[in-house]
Parts: structure tokens; C-alpha cells; sequence
């Protein structure tokens, strides 16, 4: 079986595409979701907290973290290597949210950890990084 699809892209490309697109569209949910106090209502305590004590700056962070992913992760599955800007800016926005987060003084359960500082730091770490292994690769331009 043939490794590789259209253009000598191969298929993994426009799987961790789809995985990255998915990723960021839900933060983007998340984020709009964030709005609405009714749904606030039900969050954890420690993610109540972080949410409610946001700063403005940690919330243009997490708006351009996701929104930016989102893009980013567009652009990458249509091939444009501007994708790499936009993932620099997420991970910018993501260091600024994970700041914020860390510096509320709560107490973080490791599947907390793992789930609201480290994944996100690390899923937009690699996305900068991958995006400029495509554009090495010449499947994105």
C-alpha cells in the first residue's frame, strides 16, 4: 500500500490537520461557551475560578490562542504556510492563558495540570513546529 496520497503529501498530514482543526474549534467553543454565565454555573470550582478572575489581557491570550489555532489549522489543511504565523500567535496566547492560570493560586489536581495548562502548551508547541516541518517538506506553501 502506497504511503503517500495527492501530491506526495503523505496521509498523516491531513489527519493531524483534521485532529488540529477539531482541537482548536472546540477551544473556540470553549471560549464562547465561557460567556454565558448559566453554563459557568456549572464548571469546577478551580475552573470557575480561573474563568471569573480573567484579566483582559488572559482573555485576549485565550481568544487568540484558539481563534488563532482555528485559523492556523485551516490554513495548514489548505496549504498555506501563513498557517505558521498563526500558530506562533496561538502559543502566544496560550503561554499568556497558562500564565494567568498559574498565577490564580489555585491548587491543580494533575488531570487538572494535564488538561488546562500542559496539553494545550504542548498540542500548540508542536503545531508551531509542525507546521514548519510541512513547509520543509514543500506541502505547504
Amino acid at each position: 500500500m502506497n504511503d503517500k496520497v495527492v501530491s506526495g503529501i503523505h496521509w498523516s498530514f491531513w489527519v493531524l490537520g483534521a485532529v488540529a482543526l477539531i482541537w482548536n474549534v472546540l477551544g473556540a467553543i470553549n471560549f464562547i461557551v465561557q460567556m454565558n454565565p448559566d453554563v459557568l454555573a456549572s464548571y469546577r470550582e478551580s475552573e470557575r475560578a480561573i474563568i471569573e478572575g480573567r484579566s483582559v489581557w488572559a482573555t485576549v491570550g485565550f481568544a487568540i490562542a484558539v481563534f488563532g489555532g482555528a485559523l492556523g489549522s485551516l490554513l495548514l489543511l489548505l496549504r498555506k504556510s501563513a498557517a505558521f504565523y498563526l500558530f506562533v500567535a496561538s502559543l502566544l496566547g496560550v503561554v499568556l492563558t497558562m500564565i494567568h492560570a498559574l498565577g490564580v493560586g489555585i491548587e491543580f489536581g494533575s488531570g487538572e495540570f494535564v488538561g488546562i495548562i500542559l496539553m494545550p502548551l504542548v498540542v500548540a508547541t508542536f503545531l508551531v513546529w509542525y507546521s514548519k516541518y510541512t513547509e520543509s517538506k514543500g506541502w505547504i506553501s
